[in-house]
């Protein structure tokens, strides 16, 4: 599989494909669990709880994993784009990609999602791109995530705590409940 590798002007030009993502009911297209080794599952449905994220995935490892990272979650549309095959959006790490506005302003910190039968809040940490992240999809990809631009519409994601366990599945709808 040939891997694309953007540049930022050919990623700007299709920025228009963004915002046409729904702002209050999204849809689950990817449910992806890391595992170890950089190896990835894209089942069809899991089950969420608070305490253990998103079963079989890596985050409820040991050591105190971070709360308020339990679960990434990406824009299909943008990931897409630098990905160039639906195949290796996987790749990116993120548990759950979903069509559906993850912009500071539609998704502030404390508003909360349903998908599924489980209900979640958006956090305050941060997303940003890292190397494994500019390895996948490259440099002007890792730089355009990151910049100030388009910073505010969380391109690299944002991660969701899980409230009220429950199950999901690839194609729920994702409900925005309430916002701060």
């Amino acid at each position: 599989m040939a891997i694309q590798r953007l540049s930022v002007d050919q990623i700007e030009a299709q920025m228009d494909q963004l915002t046409q993502s729904p702002q209050d009911l999204g849809v689950l297209e990817y449910i992806v669990l890391r595992l170890p080794d950089e190896q990835r599952a894209t089942p069809q449905e899991a089950e969420v709880s608070p305490d253990g994220g998103l079963e079989g995935d890596r985050w409820a490892r040991p050591n105190s994993p971070n709360p308020g990272a339990q679960i990434s979650v990406m824009n299909s549309r943008f990931l897409r784009i630098i990905a160039g095959d639906d195949a290796r959006m996987p790749l990116a790490g993120d548990n759950l990609l979903v069509d559906l506005d993850l912009s500071d302003e539609n998704l502030p910190a404390g508003t909360q999602l349903q998908i599924g039968t489980a209900t979640f809040e958006v956090t305050e940490v941060p997303h940003t791109g890292c190397q494994k992240f500019e390895r996948r999809y490259g440099k002007d990809a890792l730089e355009f995530v990151n910049g100030e631009t388009y910073k505010s519409q969380r391109l690299r994601g944002l991660f969701i705590r899980t409230i009220q366990a429950g199950k999901i599945q690839v194609g729920d709808s994702i409900h925005k409940l309430t916002a701060p």
